[in-house]
């Protein structure tokens, strides 16, 4: 059965906007690194000039659907500035929380709060996953959300997730709401690639630009979603990046143990055991795992990434692995050094992803750059030779 756009009950896992593996974006307590984005939100609504359409940009996985659920609970449950002035207690609000017994939070937490409506890829019956676009018909369904009187005449709430998934259709009736919306409504539309989207859609929001987090900030959302412990979670925080989907995701993939296997590995190069290499190589032919071919390199990747930086930098200031900086600082002493893995990082892995995408087998295409990065740990200056290291 198609769902409509405010079908959004929490025992659903097959919410098209949750992510595998974590809490749907509406069950989070808190926002985390978002601090200026939400100050934004409550100076405009303190001040009586809040849009009526937020753009919430960045990167994947940061928090921005997180930031959206805050900011709908937060209009359906705020008193109108006017009343609070009437009671004698004008101050405009300093927080976007919202006390999780407000019978409106526990209306959305069930998913039974008729001011709000979500916007999102559908599904429809008989399929496996959800549909790749959000359908015209989705955003013509708002018609009667919008026709429906709000209790006590208070605020409603959109929130689109993501507005990038619109086709062409959807998005041209979205942009009719955004230059006609109605009174008392605000829409919350959630992108991770604002330059694909229409011009004019962008031009009607004011925008909210969110930035990876840092991996104390990460390390804490992570914990908030139940992912890892401390340690653990620490250590998927410097690897993702500053993106909470890609620390589940790796999580998922159990990336944190993967890495530091991979950083025992290079301490032993250049002579790495081979024996515990073809080992290692192996689990990216694994099954029953999602994709941990795909995850070995994502690893790599970011390994060696690491020691490039390392070699410019120095070693980096908190570890992903035990032994971590000082196996990069003894492997990339300088810029020289820096410039090989540089090159490496390029070469092996275009390599080893052109392999997969012939079906080539995994455990030798990871056994294969295991071995190229051997090489170049043995060829690399040290520390004695490479003058940018003094």
């Amino acid at each position: 059965m198609a769902r409509s756009p405010s079908a959004i009950a929490p025992d659903d896992q097959n919410d098209s906007d949750r992510m595998d593996g974590a809490p749907h974006p509406r069950e989070a307590a808190e926002v985390f690194g978002h601090d200026l984005a939400e100050r934004a939100v409550l100076d405009a609504f303190g001040s009586g000039r809040m849009h009526h359409a937020w753009l919430i940009t960045g990167p994947r996985g940061i928090g921005k659907a997180t930031l959206a659920w805050r900011v709908a609970r937060f209009l359906l449950t705020a008193p109108e500035m006017e009343e609070t002035s009437l009671l004698g207690a004008a101050a405009p609000p300093d927080t976007l929380e919202t006390d999780p017994g407000h019978p409106v939070a526990r209306r959305i937490a069930a998913g039974g709060e008729g001011r709000l409506a979500v916007l999102r890829r559908p599904w429809a019956e008989g399929d496996k996953q959800p549909k790749q676009e959000i359908p015209v018909d989705e955003v013509r369904r708002l018609k009667r959300f919008f026709s429906l009187s709000a209790p006590d005449g208070g605020r409603r709430v959109v929130i689109v997730d993501s507005v990038d998934d619109l086709n062409k259709a959807a998005a041209n009736a979205l942009l009719k709401l955004l230059e006609e919306p109605p009174e008392n409504t605000f829409l919350l539309l959630v992108s991770h690639r604002p330059a694909g989207l229409l011009p004019t859609i962008r031009s009607r929001c004011r925008i909210l630009r969110l930035s990876p987090l840092a991996p104390g900030d990460l390390g804490r959302a992570l914990r908030q979603a139940g992912i890892g412990e401390e340690t653990e979670s620490d250590a998927l925080a410097i690897l993702a990046a500053g993106s909470v989907g890609a620390a589940i995701r790796l999580a998922g993939e159990d990336g944190a143990a993967l890495y530091g296997e991979l950083v025992g590995l290079l301490s032993q190069a250049p002579g790495m055991d081979r024996t515990r290499a073809i080992r290692f190589a192996e689990k990216a032919a694994a099954r029953g795992a999602s994709d941990p071919a795909g995850t070995i390199l994502d690893l790599t990747e970011i390994l060696l990434g690491r020691l490039a930086r390392a070699g410019i930098d120095g070693p980096p200031r908190s570890e992903a692995a035990p032994g971590e900086a000082r196996t990069l600082a003894r492997l990339s002493p300088g810029s020289g050094a820096a410039r090989a893995w540089a090159e490496l990082a390029q070469t092996a892995l275009d390599k080893a992803r052109a392999g997969r995408a012939v079906n080539l087998d995994p455990a030798a295409l990871v056994l294969d750059m295991l071995l190229a990065i051997d090489g170049t740990a043995s060829s690399v200056p040290s520390p004695a030779l490479d003058p940018s290291a003094a």
